[in-house]
């Protein structure tokens, strides 16, 4: 995380943290004055944005000893520990966000889309076919995994 995200997002909690109400300290009228204007006002809490993905890791290719298969993408996701866990993810969207410097459709970023297919082995790490192949720069990159279809 950048440093200025953690600033940003201190700020935002900071500021929803309730502050004391100085006349509340004075005399009993005044609390009475100040408890009946509290009711009137309705704070508004700050909502964190919520994300609507998992996170996971590309690992690399499938392969053996001397064959590699670009066809298919190994995928660490987190929370995912076995075999069990990780069927709820297949037929899940795979979303690979990277960066480019040419800017297309005023972005400079750009999605690779896939599919998780199945399951490798008995950790957790689940095999995923991408329309095109992933390029080896992308290995050990972060990649969404979307909560649909569902």
């Amino acid at each position: 995380q950048p440093f200025w995200l953690k600033a940003f997002r201190l700020n935002l909690v900071s500021e929803s943290v309730p502050q004391s109400n100085p006349t509340e300290t004075m005399a009993g009228e005044k609390k009475q004055i100040a408890s009946g204007a509290a009711k009137k006002k309705v704070e508004k809490k700050t909502r964190q944005p919520v994300r609507l993905y998992a996170k996971g890791v590309i690992l690399g290719y499938k392969r053996s000893k001397s064959n590699s298969y670009a066809n298919c993408t190994l995928l660490k996701l987190d929370g995912v520990r076995t075999r069990e866990d990780a069927a709820w993810y297949f037929g899940k969207r795979v979303a690979y966000v990277y960066k480019a410097k040419k800017e297309v459709k005023n972005s400079k970023f750009r999605v690779m889309w896939g599919k998780v297919r199945r399951a490798h082995g008995n950790s957790g790490v689940v095999r995923a076919k991408f329309r095109k192949n992933i390029p080896p720069r992308a290995f050990g990159a972060p990649c969404r995994v979307m909560m649909y279809p569902s």
